[in-house]
């Protein structure tokens, strides 16, 4: 008795390491609370401190769950004609996005992950939005598409999971007994070879980088950046000019403490899609605000716009004298890009073509994520006229990609040539003689170390 007693129960989870089903889905139905918290306590907020309100606590919830779900990229319609409402305000996109991420990531660092826990945080998640979407379908404001609501808000749940999931897999190294091992030997089975490869379609070693395939993705990131700081300083500008510089005003503030707690609100919301114009603009493409409207550096056609704050910044009608300005912005998104570049290239001693590649190929990863994040800063308020906002992904990609790779490409091969420079170059600055002397004057045997090697490929 006395054995049995002092004898562990086996059955708990901490024992097994592998946390219960019902464990997981509760994970995510928190998740999904959480984020539909952060919408439903402002717009709950407002509905309380509008005086002789129409609407009522259900409606206001009503509107929570719709706003919600128009954050996970899921359409909606509006009124009796069933406008079409697809602005995805990408502040809530992103808040839900960097959560489950998280949510992922610790599933990942668990000693023993089975496959069926992130389907049940999947799973936790979607009972949530079928619960917002139930809700929604009905009468209101703005009415869900259940068809195509759930698999938008499905498509999020999963992708973000599963890059929490993949960052903490790939990041180190896999252990024996999880799965992450056994997905990673399935994939290695799988790389193509070089050696197997026709010398027709095999590209010389000179002109490959080896090992550049991490340095240009955090090129291509860091270029990406550098768009969005340039739309950030647009739009600071355009800010700083006040809404009056435009010729049109924001009436709505002056509506109450609710109304202007709504327009904040939504602004707010709106924040991350501004940056994303502003961008556009400074590319050169700009964006519609309206069916057959333009607003771009060389000259803007924008008619008659709803009254809201971020419409009152839109220039005017016509060009302006400041965008050669605005247009230099882009290129200094590709300054960090070659640093990183051209100290790698001069570190593993690139070929100057192989340099070049892995600038261009950054670049161009740069213009694609540049026409993803353009697609999703882009969508409808209604039909009509409104049904074209935001910038075209087509033409952004090409400017994203072509702007930086002017800086880059030059700029990469630059730095390459300034930390480890040919040995002529060396030799008539002095440069050579002068770290030879420094060497020795220290007492080291080693002073051949810290010359940089003679490279034939100058």
């Amino acid at each position: 008795m006395t054995q049995l007693m002092g004898r562990p129960i086996l059955g708990l989870p901490g024992e097994l390491g592998v946390r219960p089903f019902l464990a997981d889905l509760l994970t995510g139905v928190r998740a999904a609370l959480l984020t539909l918290a952060v919408m439903a306590v402002p717009v709950l907020a407002l509905w309380v401190l509008t005086p002789y309100a129409d609407d009522t606590a259900a409606g206001a919830g009503r509107l929570a769950c719709a706003l919600w779900l128009l954050g996970h990229g899921a359409p909606l319609t509006r009124g009796a004609t069933e406008a079409p409402v697809t602005l995805t305000p990408l502040l809530l996109t992103l808040f839900s996005t960097v959560l489950l991420v998280r949510t992922g990531r610790r599933l990942g660092g668990r000693e023993r992950l089975h496959w069926r826990a992130p389907l049940a945080v999947c799973a936790g998640y979607l009972a949530v939005a079928l619960a917002a979407v139930a809700e929604c379908s009905g009468a209101g404001a703005l009415r869900s598409v259940p068809l195509l609501d759930l698999p938008a808000v499905g498509m999020l749940v999963a992708g973000s999971v599963g890059a929490g999931l993949w960052s903490v897999a790939g990041g180190r190294a896999a252990r024996p007994g999880r799965w992450s091992h056994r997905w990673s030997a399935r994939w290695s089975d799988r790389r193509p070879d070089w050696a197997r490869l026709p010398d027709r379609a095999r590209v010389p070693d000179w002109a490959r980088p080896v090992g550049g395939a991490p340095v240009t993705l955090r090129a291509a990131a860091a270029g990406g950046f550098g768009l969005l700081a340039a739309g950030g300083v647009v739009l600071a500008g355009a800010v700083l000019l006040g809404p009056g510089a435009s010729g049109r005003s924001t009436t709505g503030f002056g509506g109450g403490p609710a109304a202007a707690g709504g327009l904040t609100l939504a602004c707010l919301l709106l924040v991350p899609n501004a940056v994303l114009w502003a961008a556009s603009f400074a590319l050169g493409p700009g964006f519609a605000v309206g069916s057959g409207t333009v607003v771009a550096p060389t000259g803007a056609r924008v008619g008659a716009v709803p009254d809201f704050p971020l419409f009152a910044l839109l220039p005017e009608t016509g060009g302006a004298a400041w965008w050669p300005v605005v247009c230099a912005l882009p290129l200094l998104a590709g300054l960090v890009p070659a640093l990183l570049i051209g100290r790698t290239a001069a570190e593993a001693r690139w070929h100057p073509v192989a340099t070049i590649g892995s600038a261009v190929g950054s670049s161009l990863l740069t213009g694609l994520g540049a026409g993803v994040c353009a697609w999703l800063a882009g969508g409808a308020l209604a039909g009509g006229r409104m049904a074209e906002l935001g910038p075209v992904p087509w033409l952004v990609a090409p400017m994203a990609a072509a702007w930086p790779a002017l800086v880059t490409v030059p700029g990469a091969l630059l730095a390459r040539w300034w930390v480890a420079p040919p040995f002529w170059w060396l030799d008539l600055t002095g440069r050579r003689l002068c770290l030879a002397r420094r060497a020795a004057g220290q007492g080291l045997t080693w002073a051949a170390d810290h010359l940089p090697p003679r490279r034939k490929d100058h």
